[in-house]
């Protein structure tokens, strides 16, 4: 009988049952949506191709600044606001230093406070927003009530106080962007649990015994990940801009040690006589800002379901 059944179900004929016959047809195999890697999309994409090529020399130069640095960025010497030469590809500064080798050691210094600290924040950041969407309640309250309390400050005015509290170094630079940074990765993961946390699968793995913590890790981290990859990626372009403006206040990277807020600082009573000396500086950090912005963009457009789902409607 019951292979009388899957025959009659696999000829796309009727299938007696207690509720009468069911009239099944085969199903026929219509067009699959196309699946692009990531890396693809990113190339498709003119914006986040050219912030994903800025970030990749930003951040390369960052690497290689012993390579890449024509000269010892500390070292001084006679030949004061020296024009670009063989010797000095950007020129030098009011001390000789050479210009070109400070701003890739500076972009050493940006890179590594902007990926702690937001590293740093998106960690605990993730921790919190998880454990208060998913349990709720009481622990829902309390953590997102101590978040609220840090979101009262703004992101910059809150870095500032605790680097004015704790004095300036690059550790209390991290620390102090990373607690900035808290807030908005908590509410992101947050909001995205509350939304995975009523799908089916994880009802499923309740109903199958999974504990807590493995539903957390194994079934809603995954689904809330896009949302924070493209967050992170934001949160490095304001990074660079906090620790700039951090060392152009005298309360980052202490001099002589080479960062682009600093050297912004020293060239402010040299526009006149030099004005590359702020130039250079400027134009780099705004080099590096639109980088990770315009591929944070292009990773919100890809990772976004919505999105994703307009552009294969358009295709």
């Amino acid at each position: 009988m019951a292979s009388s059944i899957h025959e009659s179900a696999a000829d796309g004929g009727a299938v007696p049952g207690v509720l009468g016959d069911v009239q099944t047809a085969p199903v026929a195999a219509g067009p699959q949506p196309r699946r692009r890697s990531l890396a693809r999309e990113l190339v498709r994409r003119k914006t986040a191709l050219a912030g994903l090529v800025l970030a990749v020399l930003v951040i390369g130069g960052a690497l290689l600044a012993p390579v890449l640095a024509p000269a010892d960025p500390l070292a001084m010497s006679p030949r004061r606001f020296a024009t670009p030469s063989a010797q000095a590809w950007l020129g030098t500064d009011q001390f000789g230093r050479d210009l070109a080798s400070r701003l890739v050691y500076g972009a050493r210094v940006s890179m590594i406070v902007a990926f702690s600290a937001v590293t740093a924040a998106m960690l605990l950041g993730t921790t919190i927003g998880l454990l208060a969407g998913y349990l709720g309640g009481k622990v829902d309250y309390l953590l997102m009530r101590g978040v609220e309390v840090l979101m009262a400050f703004p992101t910059l005015l809150l870095a500032l106080a605790v680097v004015a509290t704790f004095g300036g170094s690059l550790r209390n630079l991290v620390l102090a962007i990373a607690l900035a940074y808290v807030p908005i990765f908590s509410r992101v993961v947050r909001g995205s649990t509350l939304s995975v946390t009523h799908l089916e699968f994880v009802h499923a793995a309740r109903a199958l015994g999974a504990r807590d913590g493995r539903i957390m890790v194994r079934h809603v981290l995954p689904n809330v990940l896009a949302p924070i990859i493209v967050q992170a990626t934001f949160n490095l372009s304001t990074a660079i801009m906090i620790e700039a403006a951090l060392s152009f206040l005298g309360l980052g990277v202490q001099p002589p040690a080479p960062s682009w807020g600093t050297m912004l600082s020293e060239a402010r009573g040299f526009m006149e006589l030099d004005p590359w000396l702020a130039i250079a500086p400027g134009g780099t950090i705004t080099l590096a800002v639109l980088a990770f912005n315009l591929l944070g963009d292009g990773l919100r457009d890809i990772l976004d379901p919505r999105l994703a789902g307009e552009r294969s409607e358009r295709d």
